[in-house]
């Protein structure tokens, strides 16, 4: 194998995997060890960096850094990455100074926003403080685009939404509400540099079954949390079905119970394995006694007089492959289950009536614009897309990437430069060597199981619509769960010039991922070394040829938990533990203001 490339900022980046995993890139083992040390207020900032709302996502984000925690190679649980999030947010102190400001001189250059959710704010967000003027176009009474309008109160408080919305508002930021946009064509006419779309999915899907027009309590997921959001809807039957098992589902379901749903079920055409919603809002929605029931796919509503009286459902039957995977179904009977409403949460759609179809923006067969999914830019110069509306539905932590992404974008093109050359990423290594086996970090395992977060009692939860169900972890709680982080970030570098292969690194290694070999191609190097390589999706490390006998020194980075020992047990120093920091490039970094230009209509 070539000697490994550890100039190339990716290969230090996936090593964190957390970080490697999250759309945002955010930086997990820095604000953790930031928490650790009470430094609330710190990790709040660092995490706003690139989420831009730690207090919403340390609630409700789906957390694609918990599944590639490498905690979970070692025990059962990750990291709580997500609650330590709301830790820092919750316990931040006072923020006066220390946020992003826009300057007094704005730039000359004038930017639109269609909906104020996730993506449009984060747009808002990188371009303002660079002299933008930035204006949000949002058809509610209120901002917050599907978080405030999907995402009850009891998992999202109205608190901690309008205060994250309102830093990016307070920076200057134009937010006309009530103002939904009837004609793309007429926007760009008013003279905006550039338009951004953030306007979301807001088209539940529907299911054209007999007796789907026959009753006014057959209800669409999103729509139906939207009136419940904004108090259109106060009350609903004594027994609900909830038709998809998605997080929507989740929501509808424990919304239903809010309002005085006493049986709620949630029907789902397939087994648990492949259900949608993640597993933590599964547990939520069965501790609230929701029953969730498989294998039912819907057949028809059944409409008596004039009021829907149940459904029926088809039982079905699947046969799985040894990988989980459906290789035959089948129909095995017939079922009638009583209720007094349906909500359908089966998927969402975009649409995007109010783009007409001769400016340029094109749009697939399934009505979706065409986007770049490296710029965000439509086929019509100018305009850009993000969040649900540029891909579809994904969640709020992908909407901020994509609002990042779409601002450099932006700026790129109000400057007049080529919007696929992105400013690269980079990573600097800074060592943690505070003497011959002192670190500047908490090196040892801790063998603290994962904390359990306090919940309101079902007796208490259930009062009124918006008491938050998560108390969320306490200072105390959270010293415990920090211990947890494996400093991931911080480096094994090994300078292969200073090894003189005495085995030392490999002998005192915990996990057995050191192995000093052969070189080979890699399918081959990965069986012998002294512990098989088994995850072809993990790099090896392999360095260039030792000096003694030109062997090589092998590192599964897969197995290492990042303890250090290697390092304090070599004699020559070859080891060391260095801090990688990734830095990931947003609009505007490492610029002054932009100055103002002439402007040009986009």
């Amino acid at each position: 194998m070539p000697p490994t490339d550890t100039s190339n900022p990716d290969y230090y980046h996936r090593v964190v995997d957390c970080q490697w995993a999250c759309p945002a890139h955010t930086d997990v083992p820095e604000y953790i060890r930031l928490i650790a040390q009470g430094r609330y207020t710190d990790a709040y900032l660092l995490n706003r960096v690139s989420n831009v709302f730690p207090g919403i996502l340390g609630r409700v984000c789906d957390r694609p850094c918990e599944p590639a925690c490498r905690r979970g190679r070692v025990e059962e649980k990750p990291v709580a990455i997500c609650r330590l999030k709301r830790v820092a947010a919750d316990l931040k102190g006072d923020l006066a100074g220390r946020l992003p400001r826009a300057p007094a001189q704005k730039n000359g250059r004038r930017i639109a926003c269609i909906g104020a959710g996730p993506a449009s704010l984060t747009v808002a967000n990188d371009l303002a403080p660079l002299g933008y003027d930035v204006t949000i176009f949002e058809r509610h009474a209120t901002p917050g685009g599907l978080m405030r309008s999907n995402i009850p109160s009891f998992r999202l408080p109205e608190k901690v939404l309008s205060e994250e919305i309102g830093q990016i508002l307070d920076m200057g930021v134009t937010l006309k509400l009530n103002a939904p946009i009837a004609s793309l064509k007429d926007l760009l006419a008013s003279g905006y540099d550039a338009v951004f779309v953030g306007s979301g999915a807001p088209k539940g899907k529907e299911l054209e079954l007999p007796g789907r027009r026959d009753s006014d309590r057959i209800h669409i997921g999103i729509t139906w949390l939207e009136s419940v959001a904004f108090e259109h809807v106060k009350s609903i039957g004594e027994r609900v079905l909830i038709i998809g098992v998605g997080n929507t589902a989740m929501d509808c379901c424990r919304t239903s119970l809010r309002l005085g749903a006493r049986d709620v079920k949630v029907m789902a055409r397939k087994p648990r394995g492949f259900f949608k919603a993640s597993e933590w809002e599964l547990e939520d929605a069965e501790a609230e006694n929701v029953a969730i029931v498989v294998n039912r796919s819907p057949k028809a509503f059944v409409v008596e007089s004039g009021r829907l009286s149940g459904m029926r459902f088809d039982v079905m039957e699947y046969d799985l492959d040894a990988k989980g995977r459906i290789t035959a179904e089948r129909i095995t009977g017939e079922e009638l289950i009583p209720c007094d409403d349906v909500i359908l949460a089966i998927g969402q759609e975009n649409a995007f009536p109010w783009i007409e179809r001769d400016l340029g923006v094109e749009f697939n067969k399934w009505d979706q614009p065409l986007v770049d999914e490296k710029t965000f830019q439509s086929t019509r110069p100018g305009v850009f897309f993000g969040g649900d509306s540029a891909f579809g539905p994904k969640n709020i932590i992908w909407a901020v990437e994509h609002g990042h992404q779409a601002a450099l974008s932006i700026h790129a093109h109000c400057q007049g430069r080529p919007l696929a050359e992105r400013p690269p990423a980079g990573v600097s290594l800074s060592s943690r060597k505070m003497g011959m086996h002192e670190w500047a970090y908490k090196n040892d395992y801790a063998p603290v199981e994962r904390r359990l977060v306090p919940h309101v009692s079902l007796k208490e939860r259930f009062k009124k619509l918006n008491i938050e169900v998560e108390l969320g972890y306490s200072a105390e709680i959270a010293e415990q769960e920090v211990q947890r982080c494996l400093n991931c970030d911080v480096q094994t570098v090994f300078e292969a010039k200073l090894c003189i292969e005495c085995d030392a690194c490999v002998d005192i290694c915990p996990v057995d991922c050191l192995t000093i070999a052969a070189d080979g191609p890699e399918a081959e190097l990965r069986g012998r070394l002294k512990a098989p390589a088994r995850n072809p999706k993990q790099a090896l490390y392999v360095s260039g040829a030792l000096k003694q006998t030109g062997r090589v020194m092998v590192k599964d980075e897969d197995l290492c938990v990042h303890c250090g020992l290697c390092a304090e047990r070599c004699p020559t120093a070859a080891w060391d533990m260095q801090k990688s920091t990734i830095h990931w490039p947003h609009a505007g970094d490492g610029e002054k203001q932009c100055q103002p230009r002439e402007r040009k209509t986009a």
